[in-house]
């Protein structure tokens, strides 16, 4: 495993997600696989504003649909194909219904709209698109071939089923428990969704309520004229039912039943209209039942006050490297985590970001914002049990090492694969599951003052106002943001009622890392990531590279370094947890546990503990002016003073001294002349000249040969001694 400090970057590389046929090219020796599939895009109230489709019709993202309700296609192929790589892109409506006259149609979707799910923008581009608006109820078969200059042909095809509303009734005729399916709707029934029109129209959520809202609020809402499938307003215009004048109490009464069977957000809101299924007598491959994040985006996707989705887009979560197997489901599909909380056994699924229904049941409400799940986590050291965190026990479920570090350390030799596995931030919270060296390591208070953990910093409201809105906290679940115009954006308002006004995370603590300078927590963490790099192989570079010939010692260090970069809060989530096992770390590598670059068994030697003042790299006990860490290198004894001459400090040890500047004939003779030190950052691929001035009015000089970059900080240590005054600077070459 080859990790770079800072910034650590991974290529993702995802694939198709739920809804889609996914198809085999016809050439076997393709130069870019063609990777053909059909998607079935929304199109949210926010995807109107971004692409100036005000008249369109949404669409859900389901292959359910009413009638009149449109079916954008889109033929998506590998990103990797250049551009004009597919030469052809041809539709067919292969199967209807009896009776229907439907026929393929130009989308209305531009070029300027992308495919919609954030993993496939990664990996896919659209090769071409249509729409299908069904008139008749059954099921549709859609075909596109899709044909290319190097990368072979292929014949996809998407069933799509088209229905009319019949409202809860009809669904909890099955689904109240009574006859072996699934009870959802007594279950469904104590959501926030299950009354919110009711509440809404008798004036209970907001007294300026009206009849733009309610499109998402109750159940197949389309005011197109084309669009007649039993919805709400198909049954409100049937009966002459409109909107009242003023949103209060008794309008919920007032309204028909046919109505109310049709209001709130309700089954066929997300499985889509549910005749066909009912009719068939709950055929499963004539409904919906989707994980995909355009469920829920048909209604939270709109600025400035449903933006769910808009976050989640910006999240990581919905980029998730796409794995399906059975051990690794559970953490990268929401499927997946749906079945591991339910105790079912772990199979592999079909891929699917990390979406809303992952963490949220909807049919749920017995916990806390309808989270599937927030009991205590055990940490994979099988000792360790964290029942306190809140909300945020959701998150510590996969993001937790898959290690008992102990165990595994002792067992497992070394290889690419080596370490604690991605995301150990629960156990670097709770301060646990890694390589202590038998030492009691101290921890910060977040894991007992922060009162929902993860949630309470990840997860902080936003001001619509602010430049950084969508982009940081909600569901994007993170706490910086790169794009800000001054730089990046740190989220700390959470951070303030303990720790003060701070505007950074990289805020300055201590000199944790012993180089004399009190950098920000972050930048000291990284400083002591870097020092036990170079202390692994390839010895001396900022580079790990785990190999089979690491030694036992080294595999713990290395351990530790990966469990703190792979946390990536750089101390954050537990400066004393993080700063405690690297330096435990170097100190079993170098004997040096204070992580001062002097051995701890020089400074107990000369003076008595690792701890004295005196024995502090830049401390100068003798009063000759030259610091231990000068006198450590040079093997002199740092408590015996030199002769102070005029230009230099002469260091005898005892031994007669010359009075006067180095004479060569005398081989007793030291001189220690102070230097002038430059240090600085670089690029690996770029060199690098230091010069030198005695005025800034004059001209540069070189000093020494031309310095190639390693990408770490590079110190170069010039002589004085014959200067009076001189000015440095670096070139960049």
């Amino acid at each position: 495993m080859k990790l770079n400090l800072p910034p650590i970057k991974a290529l993702i590389v995802l694939s198709a997600a739920v809804l889609m046929a996914m198809a085999v090219p016809n050439t076997a020796n393709a130069a870019t696989a063609l990777q053909g599939s059909i998607a079935l895009r929304p199109l949210t109230p926010q995807d109107k504003k971004d692409y100036s489709l005000p008249n369109a019709q949404g669409a859900s993202g389901l292959n359910t649909i009413g009638l009149g309700q449109p079916a954008y296609l889109e033929a998506l192929v590998n990103k990797a194909i250049p551009a004009g790589g597919v030469t052809n892109v041809t539709w067919t409506l292969t199967k209807a219904p009896l009776g229907s006259t439907a026929r393929l149609s130009e989308s209305s979707l531009g070029t300027n709209v992308p495919t919609y799910k954030m993993a496939d923008r990664v990996a896919f581009q659209v090769a071409g698109r249509t729409l299908l608006s069904p008139d008749v109820t059954g099921q549709y078969t859609v075909a596109v071939q899709v044909d290319t200059v190097a990368s072979g042909s292929t014949n996809i095809t998407q069933v799509i089923n088209a229905g009319t509303y019949l409202g809860v009734q009809t669904c909890a005729l099955c689904h109240s428990g009574g006859i072996g399916a699934p009870d959802m709707v007594n279950r469904w029934s104590q959501t926030a969704h299950s009354t919110f029109f009711k509440r809404a129209i008798d004036g209970l959520e907001s007294d300026h309520y009206g009849k733009n809202c309610i499109s998402c609020h109750t159940v197949g809402f389309d005011a197109s004229t084309n669009s007649v499938n039993g919805g709400f307003d198909d049954v409100a215009t049937k009966l002459g039912w409109t909107f009242p004048t003023n949103v209060t109490s008794g309008n919920w009464a007032a309204l028909p039943a046919d109505l109310k069977n049709l209001s709130n957000i309700q089954c066929e809101n997300c499985h889509g209209p549910g005749s066909e299924h009912a009719y068939s007598l709950g055929d499963t491959n004539k409904i919906s039942a989707t994980f995909a994040a355009a469920d829920c985006a048909q209604c939270h996707d709109s600025k400035p006050n449903h933006v769910r989705s808009m976050e989640w887009n910006n999240s990581r979560h919905a980029v998730a490297v796409e794995e399906t197997e059975a051990g690794c489901a559970r953490c990268h599909t929401p499927r997946g985590f749906a079945n591991f909380v339910a105790g079912k056994p772990a199979v592999a699924v079909e891929y699917e970001a990390i979406s809303c229904a992952g963490c949220h049941d909807p049919h749920d409400a017995t916990k806390p914002h309808q989270l599937r799940k927030v009991s205590e986590v055990k940490l994979m050291d099988k000792k360790t049990v964290i029942t306190e965190g809140g909300a945020g026990l959701i998150c510590m479920d996969c993001h937790m090492t898959r290690r008992d570090a102990t165990n595994y350390v002792e067992i497992t030799a070394g290889s690419s694969r080596f370490g604690p596995h991605h995301g150990p931030q629960a156990d670097m919270l709770v301060g646990a599951n890694a390589i202590t060296y038998g030492k009691i390591i101290p921890s910060s208070a977040h894991r007992d003052v922060v009162e929902d953990s993860c949630a309470t910093c990840h997860m902080q409201t936003v001001a619509s106002t602010n430049a950084a809105f969508t982009h940081v906290g909600g569901h994007t679940f993170s706490t910086t943001w790169e794009g800000g115009t001054n730089g990046p954006v740190h989220l700390t308002v959470a951070c303030v009622a303990c720790h003060g006004e701070v505007e950074s995370f990289d805020f300055q603590r201590q000199d944790y890392d012993g180089d004399g300078v009190v950098d920000g927590v972050q930048t000291e963490v990284k400083h002591l990531l870097t020092k036990l790099a170079t202390m692994l192989p390839p010895v001396g570079q900022p580079t790990v590279t785990v190999t089979t010939n690491y030694t036992k010692p080294q595999l713990k260090a290395v351990y530790n370094y990966q469990f703190v970069l792979e946390d990536g809060s750089y101390g954050v989530h537990n400066l004393s947890y993080a700063v405690g096992l690297l330096k435990a770390s170097i100190a079993d590598l170098s004997g040096d546990a204070n992580t001062d670059s002097l051995p701890d068994s020089w400074q107990i030697q000369y003076f008595g503990s690792i701890n004295n003042p005196n024995a502090a790299p830049n401390a100068t006990p003798a009063g000759d002016g030259v610091p231990n860490w000068l006198k450590y290198s040079l093997g002199l004894n740092p408590t015996i003073p030199g002769v102070v001459v005029p230009d230099g400090v002469v260091w005898a040890d005892g031994k007669d001294v010359a009075t006067t500047p180095i004479d060569p004939n005398n081989t007793n003779s030291v001189a220690i002349y102070t230097a002038a030190e430059v240090v600085f950052n670089n690029e690996v691929g770029k060199s690098y000249q230091i010069q030198s001035t005695s005025s800034l009015s004059g001209g540069w000089q070189n000093v020494g040969d031309s310095i190639p970059g390693t990408g770490s900080a590079i110190s170069y240590v010039t002589p004085t001694r014959t200067k009076v005054q001189q000015f440095y600077r670096v070139e960049v070459k």
